[in-house]
């Protein structure tokens, strides 16, 4: 990623560094080191933020290795400003030291940290940093996703991320600054939460001045004091009143209307530390069994997004593939996309609010429920809500999948306690957004019902969810995938229900259909036109079963053994995207003029011109 993909989207300065690039590297699986110039030799190269199982790293060692370090240096002149060393996200437990002084400690494998390093700069500028990780592969007690534990990936389980995988990156600061910045949309009374937190000398008289601009239209120029290094105000916009002129302001799928915002600290007239970010006004809530959108029902149209890319794993090759994602997306019908076992990176998210595309974000799963497991559950997924908070595109949080971590939720209370103390917790940490405590069955506190049925007969489908009474013929008598669908104490009150994963249709265009089946999915098709007629079944069965607020089709992409996306692992589409999107979307294909050239994915179809 280059000098230009800031990535901290909603918090920018520009006085940075990125670090990214070449690094020194190496195994050390017998644990012989335990401080940077314990490290006899640097065996490899690496180029980070990319992890050394992936091809992209110039390693590509998908074996099993517990513990790695990276060195590398970087010139930085030590000033009066304050530097800030950070990590967009370190798989698992990482140590750092800069200039041989340990800065940073961190435990979590998918939410950033940061460090203050001003104290352990070099004068002459020359800065070297140093990072231990360790990752035990066999550790199933710790958020790990869909990173497997057997040495080749199996089933629904992919190979593993070791080390860092996201941004590294510098920048310099006043000695008092911003430290992080919350924005809250109150659609009900058209206002703006705003929320700053400084650090460094807060007792001094400290100001925050807040503009915010609808494209040149400037919204609010507001001032405020800081309380200890806090201010939490609300900033009232003008309601523009009848509804063509409020959808103009509101955030959106169809409309992504993004405000753009200048927060400015202050001593007096003395300017500290000024940051560029953005917000949006939109609201996300649920009104008996629909889910809704500013105010008004919207169906979900969402697809299973993994996440993984065949020769760089979790990270994306750069920012123009994140960004490409969410316009194949939409390309194909859908409004949304239910980010799976993972925390996907910031860029992502500034693409989804900006281009318009819904993110249901999920908490990775661990694989065996101890104290220690829940209390890594419950530290990472608090980091994980804090750092998108703010983000408008994400519009519900998932704490659990398939009782993955729990697997005793019928029997054991102290399964049950995990599953609804997460729930509460993260309607706690954040009471704007709908949460779902575990999707796909034996549901408890839950706002919304998930369920999982990858029964690919259409017919049976129909005849399963077109039913004049749901409570007694679904949660009593027919059990989807064998499970009950609620626990006892928690009956249906009424929620709304998403088929949050359906379909799972194995279809690989270069596979000799006679040949051993050597990939994964829950059914199969056989030819391209098979492939369609089933897809388009399907679709028109969740589109007219009016039980469900919406849908999540399994899936984005193929990834890895897995041959059931709608996409090759490389992007490239298996069908049409406009027979895709009409599909999906439940119409008839109509004829588009489609680009002859130009934007045109290779080995694909052509990209309509406008969004379908």
């Amino acid at each position: 990623m280059n000098q230009f993909e800031y990535p901290r989207p909603q918090l920018v300065r520009d006085n940075w560094i990125n670090l990214n690039g070449k690094w020194r590297f190496c195994f050390d699986d017998e644990a012989r080191y335990r401080l940077p110039e314990d490290v006899e030799e640097w065996t490899h190269e690496i180029n980070v933020p990319f992890a050394p199982e992936t091809e992209l790293s110039g390693i590509h060692d998908t074996g099993f290795h517990s513990a790695v370090w990276y060195q590398r240096e970087f010139e930085l002149m030590p000033g009066d400003k304050r530097t800030i060393l950070h990590f967009g996200a370190v798989d698992y437990e990482a140590r750092v030291w800069v200039n041989g002084r340990l800065v940073a400690e961190h435990e979590g494998g998918h939410t950033p940290f940061s460090a203050d390093i001003t104290g352990s700069l070099n004068p002459d500028g020359k800065q070297v940093v140093t990072v231990f990780v360790e990752d035990d592969p066999s550790d199933l007690a710790k958020p790990r996703g869909k990173q497997d534990w057997l040495l080749e990936p199996h089933s629904i389980w992919y190979p593993r991320t070791t080390g860092i995988w996201q941004t590294v990156w510098v920048e310099q600061v006043a000695p008092t600054y911003i430290q992080s910045l919350r924005w809250t949309p109150i659609f009900e009374t058209y206002e703006i939460g705003c929320e700053v937190f400084a650090t460094g000398d807060t007792h001094q008289e400290l100001f925050v001045e807040v503009k915010i601009w609808h494209g040149e239209q400037l919204l609010a120029d507001d001032y405020y004091k800081l309380l200890a290094g806090e201010a939490n105000r609300k900033i009232a916009l003008s309601d523009p009143g009848i509804d063509d002129s409020r959808n103009e302001i509101l955030w959106s799928p169809e409309r992504p209307t993004l405000l753009d915002a200048e927060v400015t600290l202050r001593a007096g007239d003395v300017v500290l530390d000024r940051i560029r970010s953005y917000t949006a006004l939109r609201s996300v809530s649920i009104n008996r069994d629909r889910f809704m959108l500013n105010g008004r029902p919207y169906q979900l149209r969402l697809v299973l997004d993994q996440g993984y890319w065949p020769e760089s794993f979790m990270t994306a090759p750069s920012d123009a593939h994140l960004k490409r994602d969410v316009e194949l997306v939409k390309l194909m019908g859908f409004n949304g996309v239910r980010k799976h076992q993972k925390i996907e990176d910031p860029r992502f998210l500034y693409w989804a609010d900006r281009l318009g595309l819904l993110v249901w974000e999920e908490m990775p799963s661990a694989y065996r429920f101890s104290s220690r497991a829940i209390t890594r559950m419950v530290r990472e997924w608090t980091e994980a809500i804090q750092r998108d908070y703010s983000h408008p595109c994400i519009i519900v949080w998932v704490a659990f999948n398939e009782s993955w971590g729990v697997p005793n939720l019928t029997l054991t209370q102290a399964h049950r306690n995990a599953v609804e103390a997460l729930y509460h917790l993260t309607r706690t940490l954040d009471s704007t957004r709908p949460v779902i405590g575990n999707d796909g069955w034996e549901a408890s506190a839950t706002d919304i019902l998930g369920i999982h049925d990858y029964d690919c007969d259409p017919e049976k489908l129909q005849a399963r969810y077109a039913v004049t009474d749901p409570v007694r013929t679904l949660f009593d008598q027919r059990r989807p995938g064998g499970r009950i669908l609620t626990l006892d104490g928690f009956p249906h009150r009424g929620q709304p229900i998403v088929l949050t994963e359906f379909g799972g249709i194995a279809y690989d265009p270069k596979q000799d259909p006679d040949a051993d089946k050597t990939t994964w999915g829950y059914s199969r098709a056989h030819s391209a036109e098979s492939y369609l007629g089933l897809y388009r079944d399907l679709l028109r069965v969740v589109n007219e079963t009016f039980m469900f607020s919406g849908f999540c089709y399994t899936q984005f992409t193929d990834t890895f053994q897995e041959a059931n996306g709608l996409l090759n692992a490389d992007r490239t589409p298996k069908l049409p995207l406009e027979v895709i999107s009409a599909a999906t979307r439940n119409v008839a294909l109509q004829r588009k003029e489609v680009e002859t050239e130009g934007d045109r994915i290779p080995g694909g179809t052509g990209v309509p011109k406008t969004d379908p």
